[in-house]
């Protein structure tokens, strides 16, 4: 599956073959990446991000989440995803990562909107959720900037690398908004 964001960029529904692009991508910028992706720590082979790419893809019909990589005129620039869904209240949640020189260019938020877009329209959900680390600025901003409601602070949210919680920002949008 693709869903087109504009003539340059696309989410390309994650195969096998990504595992190449994720894995470089984070070697190269481990410390940029890590400082926010908990994931990065652990990623050390090109065997580790093909068991997360199997993970994802082999999973049950019945549980499947849909897992986009995003491309700019081909080239990957980041990961974004749907997890945690949950079918019977009808709302899931939205993750993401961005290679660091892609920063800043909006390839995120129109990502995030499009994926907005497919929860509420594709899959009849009713409610999207982002959780951003207190402190992540540049991953905050985005639900902020696509009319998402700050819910508050959910405490020592997520296990960060070095084994250390951060509390996380919780933002949602309904179908309705």
């Amino acid at each position: 599956m693709i869903i087109r964001i504009d003539s340059n960029i696309e989410l390309r529904q994650l195969e096998l073959l990504d595992s190449v692009d994720i894995f470089n991508t984070i070697n190269s910028q481990r410390e940029y990446l890590g400082k926010w992706l908990p994931f990065v720590e652990f990623t050390k082979e090109i065997k580790d991000t093909e068991n997360f790419v199997k993970s994802v893809i082999n999973i049950p019909k019945d549980n499947f989440e849909f897992t986009f990589t995003i491309r700019r005129k081909n080239e990957f620039v980041g990961l974004i995803g749907l997890k945690g869904t949950d079918k019977a209240n009808k709302k899931t949640e939205i993750g993401y990562w961005l290679s660091e020189k892609f920063q800043k260019e909006g390839i995120m938020t129109e990502s995030v909107a499009k994926l907005c877009d497919f929860a509420f329209n594709d899959l009849r959900l009713n409610r999207v959720k982002i959780k951003c680390a207190v402190g992540n600025n540049p991953s905050i901003n985005i639900p902020k900037k696509l009319g998402f409601k700050f819910e508050g602070i959910e405490r020592d949210g997520e296990l960060l690398t070095g084994s250390r919680f951060t509390d996380v920002e919780v933002y949602s949008k309904l179908k309705k908004d």
